[in-house]
């Protein structure tokens, strides 16, 4: 289980792209710990230099800024490059719906720029973020991949011309592309500010303050809350993964289904606070209900999840009140 025995060729380099991210930071982290060379590259658009200085005195880690919607940047990061693993992005689906153009110059013109880069300069393995909200509207659970519905957001309409694209260069240029579609991750240095930030460190932070969060909808809605060791892992796996299955998109999920409402109380819990929620209005463009089914990504990537909802929140918890 997990990814601490999994080995690459000595000094393989990673390219991790929105590497001052979330997601990306904890890769760059997970691979240097492991003793291999990690590139990042991001444009601090919404990613944080505080993310990656603690690694800018390790001699196996290179900080580029740069932008991926210029294609040059892309061609320059990717040089010497083994592996890709590429992370940068905006998310938010409220936001996509409110900035369309913006959207489909970051999410799907900047995926291109880096896929025709990692193909001109000979990468191994092109692994990057794909994103549950492909499903759309399909009711069935668990989401299984094959069965998607109408995409609901400008937002998923992206990840989905980026999963389409991949497809593509494997198809007819041999890049072999492996597509992980996110369920809600979450865990250390997920950011708790802003509209748009992601709910669990953004109650965390508030119940730490002592004051009221907002719960958009009723608070039944029911998400596959992912642990960002899980995606660290399935990474990594995916970098292994045979060229068999390239080209494909997998469930990076723990597989289970949690209620917005119950996280909201296992915090308070947590936390020692008795403060109720107040309730605000649905988001547009949000799924209701959200369920992995993960066997594909067992199946041909060999993905194990570690951790649990409750583990992955209590290490979380820790985090946050060590870090806010």
């Amino acid at each position: 289980m997990g990814y601490q025995n999994i080995s690459f060729p000595e000094n393989s380099l990673f390219l991790v792209t929105g590497g001052a991210g979330f997601i990306g930071s904890n890769l760059c982290e997970a691979i240097l710990k492991l003793g291999y060379k990690v590139r990042c590259l991001d444009d601090l658009s919404t990613g944080k230099q505080k993310n990656v200085d603690m690694f800018m005195s390790n001699e196996n880690y290179q900080f580029v800024k740069g932008d991926i919607k210029d294609l040059n940047t892309c061609l320059s990061a990717c040089e010497g490059v083994d592996y890709v693993l590429h992370q940068a992005a905006w998310g938010s689906v409220p936001r996509s719906i409110e900035m369309p153009l913006f959207y489909c110059a970051n999410n799907i013109q900047g995926t291109l720029n880096m896929l025709e880069a990692a193909r001109q300069k000979g990468v191994k393995k092109f692994v990057y973020a794909s994103s549950s909200s492909v499903y759309g509207d399909e009711p069935n659970l668990p989401k299984t991949e094959g069965r998607e519905g109408n995409l609901l957001s400008p937002y998923a309409l992206t990840k989905q011309c980026d999963e389409e694209w991949a497809k593509q260069y494997t198809m007819h240029y041999g890049l072999d592309t492996y597509g992980l579609r996110y369920f809600n991750v979450f865990g250390r240095r997920q950011d708790p500010d802003g509209a748009y930030a992601a709910v669990i460190p953004k109650f965390i932070k508030m119940l730490l303050q002592n004051e009221q969060p907002t719960i958009n909808g009723d608070g039944k809605q029911s998400r596959d809350f992912t642990y960002i060791e899980n995606v660290i892992e399935a990474n990594l796996k995916a970098c292994l993964a045979p060229h068999e299955v390239a080209g494909e998109a997998f469930n990076i999920a723990y597989g289970g289904r949690e209620y917005l409402i119950d996280i909201y109380y296992s915090l308070t819990d947590a936390l020692g606070k008795d403060i109720e929620p107040l309730f605000g209005p649905d988001r547009k463009g949000d799924i209701k209900h959200s369920n992995a089914d993960i066997s594909k990504a067992s199946r041909l990537l060999g993905y194990s999840p570690e951790y649990d909802f409750v583990s992955g929140l209590n290490e979380a918890i820790e985090w946050y009140k060590e870090n806010l």
